[in-house]
């Protein structure tokens, strides 16, 4: 799913290329894209485009008249964008927006539509949509520290919860982490000062990491290798790779259709979380240690 550096990165190139910019034709490529009845959705047509802003992991597209598309991409959808005279490609667009100088395309990989558009009337309807998770690069340290000991989750979860933080999700959580050397099953309710501080630091750090890595891959163009799983990641998605800080084999809990990775070394003082579904099968042959698997 893309998650805040990916989305502000987004922001910033359809902001360069759309504002000001006048909204010709919508297409839709898929009833169940649009969520919305009221106002139509043939309404925006016609219409110039006067901001991009991002609540959380959705992107809202501002439209004269004050009102508001906004595009959440969940976890397969994509942006595209054709400047004028290029032919778009061929992947089937659930939407499609035309403007006098290109072509924006939503596109969404496998057969599940969890994408969704809205459209919204004014200041009012976006809040409606607005989880009101905590943006991270203008809270304080005590205002991060609030949002966390709120209730008593573990760090994973809260991390993850957009009612709590904005922006954050499966990935960079398990980068966080990782970087404040801190249990994903931590919980926030246990957690003393210092290691409170020590999150916000590597959350604040390495969100602003990423989405200046980002910006720089894409430079004046458009964003198109958006993606959860990224080579120098140090532990998402790397389960079995050597750990950058420590060497140790990066570990795994799998649940649903999502996973953690974490160091064992470096994050749990060297036990080995259960995954549910393989401990109950190994029961007593657990391993309870990442000694135990060198």
């Amino acid at each position: 799913m893309p998650e805040l550096p990916d989305v502000a990165v987004y922001r910033e190139a359809l902001e360069q290329r759309l504002v000001g910019q006048r909204l010709m034709h919508v297409k839709l490529g898929s009833p169940f894209l649009l969520r919305t009845a009221n106002p139509p959705i043939a309404s925006v047509e016609g219409r110039r485009v006067t901001a991009v802003g991002r609540i959380g992991k959705r992107l809202a597209l501002g439209l004269e008249g004050g009102l508001w598309l906004v595009v959440h991409l969940m976890i397969a959808g994509r942006l595209h964008w054709f400047p004028a005279g290029s032919a778009p490609g061929r992947r089937v667009a659930l939407a499609r927006f035309e403007f006098a100088n290109g072509i924006l395309t939503l596109t969404e990989a496998g057969t599940k539509r969890r994408a969704s558009l809205h459209l919204v009337q004014g200041e009012e309807g976006l809040r409606r949509l607005d989880p009101g998770g905590l943006e991270i690069g203008p809270a304080s340290l005590e205002q991060f520290a609030a949002r966390l000991r709120s209730g008593s989750h573990t760090l994973k979860r809260a991390l993850t919860d957009p009612k709590l933080f904005s922006g954050i999700g499966n990935a960079y959580s398990d980068e966080i982490l990782h970087a404040a050397r801190l249990s994903p099953v931590a919980l926030t309710g246990r957690m003393t000062d210092e290691e409170v501080a020590r999150l916000y630091a590597a959350t604040r750090e390495q969100l602003a990491r990423w989405t200046e890595r980002l910006r720089r891959e894409s430079g004046a163009g458009f964003p198109e290798k958006v993606t959860a799983f990224r080579d120098d990641m140090a532990v998402h998605g790397r389960f079995g790779y050597p750990c950058p800080v420590c060497g140790t084999p990066v570990q795994r809990i799998r649940y649903a259709d999502n996973e953690t990775n974490y160091c064992a070394r470096c994050q749990t003082g060297g036990k080995l979380l259960a995954d549910r579904a393989l401990s109950r099968l190994l029961r007593s042959d657990w391993p309870r240690s990442i000694d135990e698997l060198d």
